[in-house]
């Protein structure tokens, strides 16, 4: 689409080029940007010459720029990266899992990005999914030069809505190693067979024995819900059935969210009993 408002279109290369001015915005893969009018918007600030690493791995865990292309994280958890994936690692796969559930082709996958996805916020964004998952930490840098950590599940607040204040830029999404350790699962529906996802529910059981499961697309905002090990069928299902914000919109009633997604988490709760 041609946004006939931008007037400028600058590279950041520095972290004081992300100053923006009135009606800049930050500027990535540009795939929601370029999708539909940008009234307000007169100035796109390009971030991809920021030249932030894609993946980093550590004993620590893996840090994704903001800037890493979807497709590019997919390729690495599929084994087909520059860098292997630790054999250690199993949950890495969620990534491939969390790219399928966008509502997106493979061209999009190569020029969306990992941090996009998450910014624009979408109830069924499939890198909030995947990040929620496992624990992932937002890293948002602020224009008083200070940085900012917050778990993702925090970061996203509702359909298109986050805590991102004017001028914070997230740089980084960080897994934690614990987390990648564990094993995890991800299952998705969507009312159409290539449609939005209405669902998403991911579970996962940490090497303690802890275990975590997650809703997304169903609900307005993601929802976590922590055991100690893993639950039995009636406390699962007690626990997806409260969670908060299931909502209604032409893809899907709130009734019928809440109740595929116990279905999704109680088949995710078989698999990893069975995995035991």
């Amino acid at each position: 689409m041609d946004i006939n408002t931008v007037e400028s279109y600058r590279l950041a290369r520095t972290r004081g080029d992300l100053a923006l001015a009135p009606g800049e915005v930050i500027f990535a893969g540009g795939t929601w940007l370029m999708s539909e009018p940008q009234p307000e918007t007169s100035g796109f600030v390009d971030i991809t010459a920021m030249d932030w690493p894609f993946l980093e791995i550590s004993a620590d865990g893996l840090r994704i720029g903001a800037t890493c292309p979807i497709a590019h994280l997919v390729a690495w958890a599929e084994g087909r990266g520059s860098e292997p994936v630790p054999a250690d690692w199993p949950a890495a796969h969620l990534a491939v899992d969390g790219a399928h559930a966008l509502l997106a082709s493979f061209k999009i996958w190569n020029a969306a990005t990992v941090g996009g996805n998450v910014c624009r916020s979408f109830a069924a964004a499939g890198m909030v999914s995947f990040a929620v998952a496992l624990d992932a930490v937002a890293w948002v840098w602020r224009p008083d030069g200070t940085d900012l950590r917050l778990p993702v599940s925090e970061l996203v607040t509702g359909n298109g809505e986050n805590t991102l204040a004017a001028g914070e830029v997230l740089r980084a999404i960080e897994i934690p190693a614990y987390a990648l350790r564990s094993r995890a699962r991800l299952q998705k529906i969507a009312l159409a067979e290539l449609g939005r996802s209405g669902a998403v529910v991911t579970g996962r059981v940490d090497p303690d024995g802890a275990s975590v499961f997650a809703i997304t697309a169903a609900t307005l905002h993601p929802v976590v819900r922590r055991f100690p090990s893993l639950p039995d069928a009636a406390a699962l299902a007690a626990a997806v059935e409260s969670a908060p914000s299931y909502y209604t919109d032409p893809l899907g009633p709130a009734d019928w969210r809440r109740g595929v997604s116990r279905a999704l988490a109680e088949r995710i709760r078989i698999e990893l009993e069975a995995g035991a």
